[in-house]
């Protein structure tokens, strides 16, 4: 497997933090019946683990709007999907990612200049090559969710820190893959790094529903 092919792989974690921030119900379970219902199909590893696509998280959101918005069966979600994903779009670099302008990402994610300024100030999110990513909309707005509850970019730098912990330890445990230098080692290192962030995002997930339930306990 290629470099350019392992980045273009994502866990099924890693799927579901992409999708929480517009189905804040969605689960692992969910993503795991759509797949069993035959409306989504992951390639495999040769382990056994489901290899996500850009192009597949672009199906669930269709999918999941559908059934919120318009409480359609799978049946005829799964026909009209099929139409409406056939039809010949423009796309950046022949792949299915978000490539976003600074006005573009505003307007995607419902914030104004000030609020996207001071993310960037915060270091919670910044544009590669004057473009935004997948990622910096789903941060934007969530960022801009949070605002409803008076929570700004300047109150989550403890969040943007955890991140960078947990980033870390992806950091340390593939490390020495790379070091090796053998073949394939870098497909390799994308491989486990993608699952890693996975169960480390279940694990976050889980930790911090504990907490937020201790809270409301008193």
């Amino acid at each position: 497997m290629s470099a350019q092919a392992a980045r273009s792989h994502m866990s099924i974690g890693e799927v579901l933090g992409l999708l929480k921030p517009e189905f804040p119900d969605v689960t692992v379970s969910k993503i795991r019946f759509l797949e069993g219902e035959g409306l989504i199909e992951p390639d495999r590893s040769p382990s056994g683990y489901r290899k996500f696509t850009h192009l597949h998280v672009e199906q669930l959101r269709f999918i999941l709007r559908e059934q919120r918005d318009h409480y359609l069966p799978l049946r005829v979600i799964k026909d009209k999907m099929h139409e409406e994903l056939s039809r010949p779009r423009a796309v950046h670099g022949g792949s299915h990612e978000v490539r976003l302008s600074r006005e573009e990402l505003l307007e995607a994610a419902g914030i104004d200049e000030e609020t996207l300024a001071e993310l960037e100030d915060y270091g919670l999110l910044a544009p590669v090559a004057r473009r935004y990513d997948d990622d910096a909309l789903a941060i934007a707005r969530t960022v801009g969710r949070l605002a409803s509850f008076g929570l700004h970019a300047r109150h989550l730098r403890a969040v943007k820190a955890s991140a960078e912990r947990e980033s870390s330890l992806v950091e340390q445990t593939v490390a020495p893959v790379l070091k090796r230098r053998a073949p394939g080692a870098i497909g390799e290192a994308h491989e486990s790094a993608r699952e890693l962030s996975g169960l480390l995002l279940e694990l976050h997930a889980a930790m911090f529903r504990t907490g937020v339930r201790n809270v409301l306990r008193g």
